[in-house]
Protein backbone atom coordinates (compact mmCIF):
# COMPACT_ATOMS: atom_id res chain seq x y z
CA UNK A 1 0.00 0.00 0.00
CA UNK A 2 1.20 3.52 -0.81
CA UNK A 3 1.75 6.21 1.77
CA UNK A 4 -1.50 7.84 2.90
CA UNK A 5 -1.85 11.57 2.22
CA UNK A 6 -4.57 14.10 2.97
CA UNK A 7 -4.86 17.11 0.65
CA UNK A 8 -6.21 20.38 2.05
CA UNK A 9 -7.04 23.33 -0.24
CA UNK A 10 -10.13 25.48 -0.73
CA UNK A 11 -9.71 25.22 -4.51
CA UNK A 12 -11.29 22.12 -6.07
CA UNK A 13 -8.87 22.43 -9.00
CA UNK A 14 -5.82 22.56 -6.71
CA UNK A 15 -7.02 19.49 -4.78
CA UNK A 16 -7.68 17.63 -8.03
CA UNK A 17 -4.22 18.45 -9.40
CA UNK A 18 -2.47 17.39 -6.19
CA UNK A 19 -4.50 14.18 -5.99
CA UNK A 20 -3.64 13.29 -9.60
CA UNK A 21 0.08 14.00 -9.16
CA UNK A 22 0.32 12.06 -5.91
CA UNK A 23 -1.66 9.02 -7.05
CA UNK A 24 0.27 8.88 -10.32
CA UNK A 25 3.44 8.57 -8.24
CA UNK A 26 2.18 5.77 -6.01
CA UNK A 27 0.75 7.66 -3.06
CA UNK A 28 -2.75 7.09 -1.71
CA UNK A 29 -4.83 10.24 -1.22
CA UNK A 30 -7.13 9.11 1.58
CA UNK A 31 -9.00 12.36 2.02
CA UNK A 32 -9.46 15.93 0.92
CA UNK A 33 -10.59 18.96 2.87
CA UNK A 34 -11.72 22.31 1.52
CA UNK A 35 -10.93 24.34 4.64
CA UNK A 36 -8.93 24.18 7.84
CA UNK A 37 -11.88 23.13 9.96
CA UNK A 38 -12.51 20.08 7.76
CA UNK A 39 -8.77 19.38 7.76
CA UNK A 40 -8.65 19.01 11.54
CA UNK A 41 -11.80 16.85 11.62
CA UNK A 42 -10.69 14.59 8.75
CA UNK A 43 -7.18 14.34 10.17
CA UNK A 44 -8.56 12.86 13.38
CA UNK A 45 -10.73 10.39 11.43
CA UNK A 46 -8.19 9.36 8.76
CA UNK A 47 -4.79 9.60 10.50
CA UNK A 48 -2.80 10.26 7.29
CA UNK A 49 0.98 9.82 7.00
CA UNK A 50 1.27 13.32 5.50
CA UNK A 51 -0.86 16.43 4.99
CA UNK A 52 -0.51 19.02 2.23
CA UNK A 53 -2.03 22.31 3.39
CA UNK A 54 -2.97 25.58 1.74
CA UNK A 55 -2.79 28.77 3.84
CA UNK A 56 -5.70 31.00 2.79
CA UNK A 57 -8.93 29.08 3.39
CA UNK A 58 -12.34 29.83 4.88
CA UNK A 59 -13.46 28.85 8.40
CA UNK A 60 -9.96 28.11 9.66
CA UNK A 61 -6.72 29.13 7.95
CA UNK A 62 -3.99 26.69 7.08
CA UNK A 63 -1.84 28.13 9.86
CA UNK A 64 -4.60 27.58 12.43
CA UNK A 65 -5.20 24.05 11.12
CA UNK A 66 -1.43 23.36 11.23
CA UNK A 67 -1.38 24.41 14.88
CA UNK A 68 -4.38 22.26 15.80
CA UNK A 69 -3.19 19.16 13.92
CA UNK A 70 0.29 19.36 15.44
CA UNK A 71 -1.26 19.80 18.87
CA UNK A 72 -3.14 16.53 18.30
CA UNK A 73 -0.15 14.66 16.87
CA UNK A 74 3.16 16.60 17.01
CA UNK A 75 5.09 14.19 14.77
CA UNK A 76 2.75 14.80 11.82
CA UNK A 77 4.46 15.94 8.65
CA UNK A 78 2.66 18.89 7.05
CA UNK A 79 3.80 20.44 3.78
CA UNK A 80 2.40 23.88 3.08
CA UNK A 81 1.45 24.27 -0.59
CA UNK A 82 0.40 27.87 -1.11
CA UNK A 83 0.73 30.93 -3.31
CA UNK A 84 0.77 33.02 -0.14
CA UNK A 85 4.50 33.18 0.40
CA UNK A 86 5.39 36.35 2.26
CA UNK A 87 8.46 35.98 4.46
CA UNK A 88 6.29 36.40 7.57
CA UNK A 89 3.87 33.61 6.52
CA UNK A 90 6.70 31.23 5.60
CA UNK A 91 8.49 31.99 8.88
CA UNK A 92 5.29 31.46 10.87
CA UNK A 93 4.57 28.08 9.25
CA UNK A 94 8.06 26.79 9.98
CA UNK A 95 7.91 28.12 13.55
CA UNK A 96 4.56 26.35 13.84
CA UNK A 97 6.10 23.04 12.83
CA UNK A 98 5.54 22.73 9.07
CA UNK A 99 7.91 20.28 7.40
CA UNK A 100 8.26 22.30 4.20
CA UNK A 101 6.75 25.14 2.17
CA UNK A 102 6.12 24.63 -1.55
CA UNK A 103 5.12 27.76 -3.46
CA UNK A 104 2.31 27.63 -6.04
CA UNK A 105 2.58 27.36 -8.92
CA UNK A 106 4.91 24.55 -8.03
CA UNK A 107 7.28 22.37 -9.98
CA UNK A 108 5.99 18.79 -9.73
CA UNK A 109 9.51 17.48 -9.05
CA UNK A 110 9.94 19.95 -6.17
CA UNK A 111 6.60 18.89 -4.66
CA UNK A 112 7.39 15.17 -4.98
CA UNK A 113 10.86 15.68 -3.50
CA UNK A 114 9.32 17.34 -0.46
CA UNK A 115 6.71 14.59 -0.05
CA UNK A 116 9.35 11.87 -0.31
CA UNK A 117 11.64 13.55 2.22
CA UNK A 118 8.77 13.96 4.69
CA UNK A 119 7.67 10.36 4.36
CA UNK A 120 11.21 9.00 4.65
CA UNK A 121 11.67 11.05 7.81
CA UNK A 122 8.34 9.68 9.09
CA UNK A 123 9.54 6.11 8.44
CA UNK A 124 12.72 6.72 10.43
CA UNK A 125 10.74 8.32 13.25
CA UNK A 126 8.63 5.17 13.47
CA UNK A 127 11.60 2.75 13.52
CA UNK A 128 12.27 1.27 16.94
CA UNK A 129 15.69 2.19 18.41
CA UNK A 130 18.46 -0.13 17.27
CA UNK A 131 16.79 -1.16 13.99
CA UNK A 132 18.58 -0.46 10.76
Amino acid sequence: MGKRIMVVDDSFFARKMLREILTKHGYEVIGEAKNGEEAVTYFQELNPDLVTMDICMPNLSGIEALDQILELKPETKIIIVSSTNSKEIVRRTFQGGAFDFVVKPYCVDRLLQSVEKALIQNDHTLDPPGDS
